[in-house]
């Protein structure tokens, strides 16, 4: 299953999204703002800027259902760990394309937080 393609576009456009995660259904609702990338086999990839200390990250390792908030559309979506060396290369490489210019670039390409690239599926 695959995102819809007018999501997919949004996304490859869309600088900051937020994205919506919960350890489990009576604990507490975060949403923080995350950058995104759309690779060219249609993967939604995302990475953590804190690497392993991101509470956003940490919660959606152990609730894989998360909301992904594209303005004020709620998108719903399950984080999977992608961590293999593919994911992980092509998210970098994606991120250096979209966010060329931000100077938190460097941050989201230290090998600390390399390993905390996930993929978002439809749900």
């Amino acid at each position: 299953m695959s995102f819809a393609p007018d999501i997919l576009d949004r996304l490859r456009t869309t600088r900051e999204v937020r994205i919506e995660t919960q350890r489990g259904p009576d604990a507490p609702v975060q949403r923080i703002v995350i950058w995104i990338v759309v690779d060219d086999a249609e993967r939604v990839l995302i990475r953590s800027y804190l690497g392993e200390r991101g509470r956003w990250y940490r919660e959606a390792l152990v609730n894989a259902e998360c909301t992904l908030w594209i303005g004020d559309d709620a998108v719903l979506v399950r984080a999977e760990p992608a961590g293999d060396p593919d994911r992980v290369a092509v998210t970098s490489a994606g991120l250096s394309e979209k966010y060329a210019r931000s100077s938190s670039l460097p941050f989201m390409l230290t090998p600390e937080v390399l390993p905390t690239t996930l993929e978002l599926l439809p749900r």
